[in-house]
């Protein structure tokens, strides 16, 4: 079932117990959501906590997250265990409070992103950079989805960061890997050799070449894979502090079971083994820059396209409670813009952003429309915009586009929302009702009768 370089390979590493990974392999894929708590209060039936996550639970069976509208409206997010450790690391040596600048260089499709969003407060700046356009765009999705108003997603290789020398606080590469942590998925096991291994190694290290000069002096990176291979691992992340001035950086683990502290050399990194752990395989390191920032910041001025007028900010200061310095404008669309004004600015001029925050809405020959990204967002004014609540079989057919009966609402623009979440705006034109759902997202099975028995179930089912 398994390459045979691999199973010999896995069998010789020390802290790797290698008859029990292979059958660890060879089961189902557990099952894991995060809660996020800008919109969801609640946690799921028979559910078991991820102890390394505050907001993380292990689902009993996998239900159809495309059945259910609190996935559509952003009110967990399903992720595999292993990757919410993150918080833990953000907790332990970034810290949860004050101004942060983070950057998660390979952010698709969002898992991490989104989970470091909710960590780094809302006050505080995410870059959430793919280089690759469709995976871009996916995580973009999921960025508006989640609700926070403190990321910026971008496009950009990761040579292009050397543009912003000494910014970011915290750097996140969760490589691109050889996957051998996934190998319950029978696509990644195909996908394995030898020889992609060495080329993923080779790859990871260029990346942490290119983006190093971006973190500032006492700054951290969180180096990370979802494989074994310690070419790609402890080795790639003794390299990097054998040629920079780095030191690691520990990270407390005696309250979580299962989770293997490996050594080498001078580093400490962290792996997680199906087997010993409940999630994918993942391996973790934390390295602190000790020496100079290197190269010179740019000196950018606030570009004369993006100002904003006098009527945009009032319909964006009454749609939002937002900071009405971080307005700006793009053509005919208002945005909330993250972070720092003058650190917004030096990424915009910097890199390929293809999503400056949070869109409000579009400025119109007859008024404004207000954006689907507004809708999602927790940024939203309570009562800017009546709301029609849906039940389930209402909040299904508004998902996929087909006329929803039973709607009612004053004429004008409106929020549909399922059990208090928002799914996305509405405009009631006396003889119909538009619905504004993104045509790209809207969900395109078939609803079975059933679909109330293929969700999530909460504790509290009164909400």
């Amino acid at each position: 079932m398994f390459p045979g370089e691999f199973i010999k390979r896995i069998s010789g590493q020390e802290y790797l117990d290698g008859e029990g990974l292979i059958r660890a392999l060879q089961e189902p894929s557990p099952v894991s959501v995060r809660i996020n708590s800008l919109k969801w209060d609640l946690k799921p039936e028979n559910a078991e906590p991820v102890t390394w996550c505050s907001s993380g639970y292990y689902l009993a069976s996998r239900p159809s997250f495309t059945l259910d509208p609190l996935f559509h409206a952003g009110c967990y997010y399903p992720q595999e265990a292993s990757g919410m450790f993150i918080e833990q690391v953000v907790k332990q040596v970034a810290g949860t409070s004050g101004y942060l600048k983070v950057l998660d260089l390979c952010g698709a499709p969002g898992g991490k992103s989104t989970h470091l969003s909710s960590l780094i407060g809302p006050e505080s700046l995410l870059v959430s950079n793919e280089v690759i356009r469709q995976r871009s765009d996916i995580l973009a999705e999921n960025i508006t989805r989640w609700g926070t108003a403190n990321t910026i997603v971008t496009r950009n290789d990761p040579s292009a960061f050397s543009r912003l020398p000494g910014f970011f606080d915290m750097i996140l590469v969760d490589a691109p890997c050889s996957g051998e942590g996934m190998f319950r998925d029978k696509i990644a096991v195909t996908e394995w050799s030898v020889g992609n291994t060495l080329l993923c190694a080779e790859r990871q290290r260029r990346i942490l070449a290119d983006v190093w000069p971006a973190l500032r002096p006492g700054g951290i990176l969180v180096y990370s894979t979802c494989t074994f291979n310690p070419g790609e691992n402890e080795e790639n992340v003794l390299w990097l502090a054998g040629n920079e001035e780095a030191e690691s950086v520990s990270i407390d683990i005696q309250d979580f079971v299962g989770i293997t502290e490996i050594s080498h050399g001078n580093i400490t990194g962290y792996g997680f083994h199906p087997g010993k752990i409940r999630g994918e395989g993942l391996f973790v390191s934390v390295i602190r820059k000790t020496g100079g920032a290197g190269g010179k910041a740019m000196s950018v001025r606030k570009p004369k396209a993006i100002e904003i007028s006098g009527p945009d900010r009032e319909v964006a200061g009454r749609w939002t409670c937002f900071n009405t310095e971080n307005f700006i404008r793009k053509g005919v669309d208002i945005y909330h813009s993250p972070g720092k004004p003058a650190d917004y600015f030096a990424v915009e001029a910097s890199l390929n952003v293809i999503l400056p925050g949070t869109k409000i809405g579009s400025a119109k020959r007859n008024g404004y429309i207000p954006a689907h990204e507004l809708s999602l967002s927790g940024g939203m004014k309570a009562g800017a915009f009546p709301v029609a609540d849906l039940d389930l079989k209402q909040a299904l057919a508004w998902l996929r586009k087909d006329a929803v009966n039973g709607i009612e609402v004053q004429l004008g623009w409106f929020v549909a929302s399922y059990r208090g979440a928002k799914l996305g705006f509405g405009n009631n034109i006396g003889n119909r009702i538009n619905n504004y759902y993104p045509v790209g997202q809207r969900i395109r099975m078939n609803i079975p009768d059933d679909a109330e028995t293929n969700i999530i179930r909460w504790e509290n089912t009164e909400k």
